[in-house]
């Protein structure tokens, strides 16, 4: 959170909003329903509706934490914990081997931050500023260094699929030119080690740019934040918060498919869509929150800033950990829909922050793409 030097930041101090309040009671209810053998529908919408609430409050320990830590160690927090419960997820659906539901999870994330949320935040923003212009102001050299390692991130995810292509079954086409090596198998699954590690690295190197080489820009010195919580008050609600959300994740990833059979959807769909918005639920909420009271900035952050953490940490700690977690490693490669809604994604996102201004136009037009790119998925 970055705050003018001579500001007081209050903190809000309740656990949750009173509007996530009745959902608390979906978490015994999902866990009776899976105990009993109900019905995996109302299994999996129990304990999808359930992590809203639990990953909201994970959002809220963590924010406190970072508050009293200060930004720079603040800024590791916001890597390790605000993107949590995606990366939970992910985990429990990795060691079932639902390494497609992984993917188009992680791809729903993305796209989730880039359009839906970014776009709710400039459409309420926009409906409520109230000078002529009807714009709403950003940090435009934060927000460009954010689209930017998106854009970076997306093109290094399309190298395994794009090896996979000129590859395929191991042996490259004859148009490389090197018909007569033979590639083997698990080439794939190394060169997506490789990439990780890469994106991770760069990732790392983005923040040491933003936190300590360029922190004025990026983090201006706040002034006194008051209304935190204790830090053995945090740290318990995050971890309680951890293991709910883990239990929850792994009661959702149980009933998965006969859910989707029943709501007539695929997998693909319900990663890239359904569990991919529930895990941000919490998230998405405080972004278009803050852009409603004029802080565009914060809520670039929230959005934009999460997307870059999905694909250049949590994809790739993903694709990291399925080395040891599940019945084999994972290649990062995605089909051709999630490429190309990550590709143009990323574009569309380059452009509506490049000028460091936003209207409710425009983040009407990002809704409507995110609504073309979910009514695609759900026919593919």
């Amino acid at each position: 959170m970055n705050l003018d030097d001579d500001a007081t930041e209050v903190l809000p101090g309740g656990l949750l909003p009173k509007l996530l309040v009745p959902l608390v009671l979906l978490i015994p209810t999902a866990v009776v329903l899976n105990q009993i053998n109900g019905s995996q529908l109302l299994i999996f919408l129990a304990a999808a509706l359930a992590l809203i609430p639990c990953s909201a409050v994970m959002g809220r320990a963590t924010e406190h934490l970072a508050a009293r830590s200060g930004p720079g160690v603040g800024g590791l927090m916001n890597v390790t914990f605000g993107n949590g419960p995606e990366l939970i997820i992910a985990l429990v659906a990795l060691d079932s081997g639902l390494h497609e539901l992984v993917k188009a999870s992680l791809v729903g994330s993305v796209l989730g931050n880039v359009l839906l949320v970014l776009g709710a935040s400039m459409l309420a923003g926009g409906l409520r500023k109230q000078n002529r212009a009807g714009e709403q102001t950003f940090n435009r050299t934060g927000a460009s260094a954010q689209s930017g390692m998106l854009l970076l991130a997306v093109v290094a995810l399309t190298m395994p699929a794009l090896w996979e292509l000129v590859h395929p079954n191991g042996q490259p086409l004859p148009i490389v030119g090197q018909s007569d090596v033979n590639f083997g198998s698990g080439k794939v699954e190394q060169l997506s080690i490789v990439i990780a590690v890469v994106l991770i690295l760069t990732y790392v190197a983005g923040l040491v740019f933003s936190l300590v080489t360029h922190k004025d820009i990026f983090n201006p010195a706040q002034g006194k934040v008051t209304g935190t919580w204790k830090l053995g008050k945090s740290i318990l609600l995050l971890a309680a918060s951890g293991v709910l959300v883990a239990w929850m994740s792994e009661i959702l990833v149980g009933s998965v498919d006969d859910a989707a059979r029943a709501l007539g959807a695929s997998e693909f769909f319900i990663g890239v869509v359904v569990v991919a918005i529930v895990g941000n639920a919490a998230e998405h909420w405080v972004a278009v929150a803050v852009a409603s009271k004029d802080k565009m900035s914060l809520a670039i952050n929230i959005s934009v800033g999460s997307a870059a953490q999905i694909a250049l940490f949590v994809a790739p700690v993903v694709a990291l950990a399925s080395v040891v977690i599940g019945p084999h490693p994972m290649a990062l490669v995605f089909n051709g829909y999630e490429l190309t809604a990550l590709l143009l994604g990323a574009i569309v996102t380059g452009f509506v922050t490049a000028r460091g201004r936003s209207t409710w136009f425009e983040g009407m037009q990002l809704l409507m793409l995110y609504v073309v790119f979910g009514v695609t998925f759900w026919f593919a």
